[in-house]
């Protein structure tokens, strides 16, 4: 009797412990990528403790106004019937150096708004503080790219071009392939897609 239970057992505890170890693995993957995503993210930042407090002020401006949904919404003027699809947090890349903030992606546009509002000059010399947003209507998008880092490939980036070859540069996304998948489902599905 003792011989047929250990027989049986043995047979499905191999399997048990086969499917353990393939979730446990697979955990120990999305674990790494998150923690690469924050590490990246905040690598791009200038520095550590400004990174934290555009987060915070982020966080609270949400909050306040309800939901990421609703924070699209009033920076962006949404259209009737329009939605969002995804919001990630990422950084623009731009002349001066990455800025910090969030890509909105909905069904008729890729939107970015930074984190903190930045100082401009005014024609008449006086300084403004506003936040930095970029909005592209997908049909104005001719296709999103993926690329990496050669030396690190944990590294990634996301090129979209527009139709009159303005190329925006995104990076140090906590979740890259999540993000990425949105912009190209988005840009596919736009009327008048041109995605190659």
């Amino acid at each position: 009797m003792k011989n047929q239970l250990a027989e049986s057992s043995g047979a499905i505890i191999p399997k048990q412990m086969d499917s353990r170890i393939y979730r446990m693995d697979k955990n120990r993957k999305k674990a790494n990528n998150f923690v690469n995503g924050i590490r990246e993210h905040l690598r791009l930042g200038p520095k550590f403790f400004e990174t934290v407090k555009g987060k915070l002020s982020l966080g609270a401006r949400i909050l306040q106004l309800g939901g990421v949904k609703r924070v699209f919404r009033e920076i962006f003027c949404a259209k009737e019937g329009e939605k969002l699809l995804k919001a990630s947090q990422c950084y623009l890349s731009t002349t001066t150096g990455p800025i910090a903030g969030l890509l909105f992606i909905s069904t008729q546009r890729v939107a970015f708004c930074s984190d903190r509002s930045i100082k401009f000059s005014c024609p008449n010399g006086e300084l403004v503080r506003i936040h930095y947003k970029v909005s592209i209507p997908l049909r104005k998008i001719k296709r999103a790219n993926q690329s990496e880092n050669a030396k690190n490939p944990s590294q990634k980036f996301m090129e979209i071009v527009t139709m009159d070859n303005f190329d925006f540069w995104f990076m140090g996304f906590l979740n890259y392939q999540k993000a990425f998948s949105y912009v190209r489902q988005a840009i596919s599905q736009a009327p008048n897609a041109v995605q190659k």
